[in-house]
């Protein structure tokens, strides 16, 4: 009886995803046949896992501002920003005059250029914490060179990471990012758990993992391996696991557990370092030893960069015989250093308000909307970052966001996508500094609609979250 009622709601669920594909197919012949084209030669044609999604992406040909378009001539407001790189919105002017006129003097030297100066001074000063730094090319490059840091430093090979933390697509930090909950074991001893057979089974023993914003289970797994731990590493806000701030009482809890034991708190920033002028950091009044950078610091340009006390960082030092050595073809290339020199000059502390005004002004909508329709939504974020979440209970760890209807979300993600609104396809996103009123708007009048097309489906599917309004 049970097999064949979750057989029916599959069916149901199945038949609206097959009508919004199919709305989506009609609109889009040249990537289809270009999608058709391009797995000829990309397994799956797919170079980069976060933006695939079913029955195919869309191919871009151009962007300005907040808005995209699309090889068949569809225009999306973009509330996803390649992932919340490019927090000044597609083609900026002036990122592109500072990125053209380095153009012309060439793009890469094999040698240090004035802006490489220029964006370094600009992030140590804003950042107390940052007292010497150096640049890679992603933010995996950044928490990769940061672990080294802390294992040269402590001379300790064990590092800890929050379960569904995601800091890049390095072996060292592929452990519990997305597991399944029927693996996870108990919340006071989460499994350290490899993402797949990729990995290493030797280093999911040399990765200790904690229970985000959960301040006496941590700092108890963090006590008992401290004799091995380099460093712990966390988000601020996890992303992936579903866009969710710490609390500051878990943060000041790992910084004082971390310095009492000498172990190095290592801060990824690579998305949070939007939230204000100094990172998250700035605003839950925590130092940690290291931190990591990278999205919003190159303009819109591959990068990442790391940095912290001087001691630490001066183990990198050339001027030193025995430095830690790190090099890169593209590390400091001119062209995303003149990017992003004139992408962190206009985020200034007004611009960054007004982008988390229309943050907090997003999230409290999207709730609102939910709850007209009286469905339990949870709305996560802090600033400009936001997800949506089927759920009836808080979110506030990886279980929990684990714990919600995501059979749901292809359906609300193709749904925005159809009515113009480009968001992840786990329901995240971001606000970038062109986005106005009207955007946000426009994102509410999306939202509405697709309630109205799903609500039926929910009634049946998922009739739970129908109970509450969660609002």
């Amino acid at each position: 009886m049970d097999k064949d009622m979750n057989g029916g709601k599959e069916k149901i669920l199945n038949d609206y995803l097959n009508e919004l594909q199919s709305i989506y197919t009609s609109k889009r012949p040249k990537s289809k046949k270009l999608f058709k084209r391009i797995k000829q030669f990309l397994p799956g044609g797919d170079t980069r896992a976060v933006t695939f999604f079913k029955p195919f992406p869309a191919f871009i040909e151009s962007a300005q501002g907040p808005r995209l378009i699309d090889v068949d001539g569809n225009i999306f407001v973009d509330f996803i920003n390649n992932f919340s790189s490019l927090i000044h919105g597609h083609a900026n002017p002036e990122i592109i005059q500072a990125a053209s006129d380095q153009l012309r003097r060439g793009t890469v030297y094999g040698a240090p250029s004035e802006s490489l100066l220029e964006l370094a001074e600009i992030i140590c000063k804003r950042v107390p914490s940052v007292e010497r730094i150096r640049f890679c090319n992603s933010g995996t490059e950044a928490t990769l060179g940061a672990i080294r840091a802390a294992r040269a430093f402590t001379r300790r090979q064990w590092i800890a990471k929050a379960e569904g933390g995601y800091h890049g697509s390095h072996d060292s930090v592929e452990i519990s990012v997305v597991p399944k909950l029927s693996h996870v074991g108990s919340i006071h001893h989460p499994k350290s758990l490899r993402e797949d057979e990729s990995i290493s089974k030797g280093l999911a023993k040399e990765v200790v993992v904690l229970p985000f914003n959960n301040s006496e289970l941590s700092a108890d797994i963090i006590q008992k391996n401290r004799s091995r731990l380099a460093a712990v590493i966390v988000e601020p806000v996890m992303h992936a696991a579903g866009v969710i701030p710490a609390l500051p009482e878990y943060l000041e809890c790992i910084r004082e557990v971390t310095a009492k034991y000498n172990i190095l708190l290592i801060f990824d920033e690579v998305i949070t370092f939007r939230l204000s002028e100094g990172g998250a950091q700035k605003i839950f009044k925590i130092k940690p030893d290291l931190t990591c950078f990278g999205k919003i610091i190159g303009g819109g340009f591959p990068v990442g960069a790391f940095g912290g006390k001087r001691d630490i960082m001066e183990l990198f030092s050339p001027e030193f015989g025995d430095s830690i050595t790190h090099t890169g073809t593209f590390n400091g290339n001119a062209i995303t250093m003149a990017a992003g020199v004139a992408a962190m000059r206009m985020l200034t502390p007004t611009v960054i308000k007004r982008i988390n005004f229309f943050g907090d002004r997003l999230r409290k909508g999207v709730m609102e909307l939910f709850a007209e329709f009286n469905i339990s939504v949870q709305v996560t974020g802090m600033g400009s970052l936001f997800q949506i979440h089927f759920s009836n209970e808080e979110v506030f760890d990886y279980r929990s966001a684990a714990r919600s209807n995501n059979q749901l979300r292809p359906l609300l993600h193709l749904g925005l996508i159809n009515e113009g609104i480009f968001i992840g396809k786990r329901g995240c996103g971001n606000i970038s500094t062109c986005i106005t009123e009207g955007e946000i708007n426009s994102f509410f009048d999306a939202v509405r609609k697709c309630l109205f097309f799903l609500k039926p489906c929910l009634e049946e599917v998922a009739p739970e979250l129908l109970k509450g309004t969660g609002y």
